[in-house]
């Protein structure tokens, strides 16, 4: 499924001004002599940090690095149980973001452009009634390990084939944009964070390493047998 997003980032142009020493990018005051130098001396060093294998998403080009895109492990899977009784057998719906795909676009003081894949692992438990079932997920830009710049979820909705308890899904978002305060100010200093809307019962349960999967045209535990986990 293809969603286009749009983060509501309006202010973000002065907080975009914010640059850790090791990645901002300064131009020296000076003769032209100087200056062209120093441009040539970043562009050696940016030609040796960013010789790397094709980006997933090659249709994408930046002329810098991109903002670091990742899952937040607390709200990477959704396990709903019936009546909050962690087991196996009260399982209603499951979800997990099994991984991402990122590209970006930007040069001169132009916004950085973002395009994520997510591919999403959803299913079905015992506990569940019906075939359908709307996932919600949020999209978040922060400045790199500080404050939340913008926040905005999104719904996922799914319908089981008969006769299944899982599916999985691959939703690209495109359009987050993020603005810059100047061409100095780079990609890097920014995060893309995603997740599922969980509980704070759900966070808790993902911090603690547990999980139960549905376990799709697998024969019956024996009795006394622990659960899958």
């Amino acid at each position: 499924m293809r969603r286009a997003l749009t983060l509501v980032l309006t202010g973000l142009i002065a907080a975009s001004a914010f640059t850790t020493p090791a990645l901002a990018q300064r131009r020296g005051g000076g003769d032209d002599a100087r200056r062209q130098e120093e441009e040539a001396s970043k562009k050696r060093k940016r030609d040796q940090e960013w010789n790397q294998p094709s980006a997933p998403l090659p249709q994408m080009r930046n002329a810098g690095p991109c903002p670091f895109v990742k899952v937040l492990y607390d709200a990477s899977r959704y396990t709903e149980f019936k009546d909050d009784r962690e087991a196996a057998a009260n399982v209603v719906w499951t979800g997990e973001i099994q991984s991402l795909s990122a590209g970006c676009a930007y040069k001169d003081d132009e916004p950085i452009k973002v395009q994520v894949e997510m591919l999403v692992a959803l299913g079905k438990g015992p506990m569940a009634t019906g075939n359908g079932k709307t996932y919600r997920y949020w999209v978040a830009v922060t400045t790199r390990n500080q404050s939340v710049l913008a926040k905005e979820y999104f719904d996922l909705p799914v319908t089981f084939d008969a006769g299944s308890d899982r599916a999985m899904l691959r939703e690209t978002i495109s359009g987050i944009v993020i603005p810059r305060a100047s061409m100095e100010t780079s990609g890097a200093n920014f995060e893309v964070l995603i997740g599922f809307d969980v509980t704070p019962q759900m966070a808790a349960f993902n911090r603690d390493g547990k999980r139960f999967r549905v376990t799709a045209g697998a024969p019956q535990a024996a009795a006394g047998a622990p659960a899958p986990q």
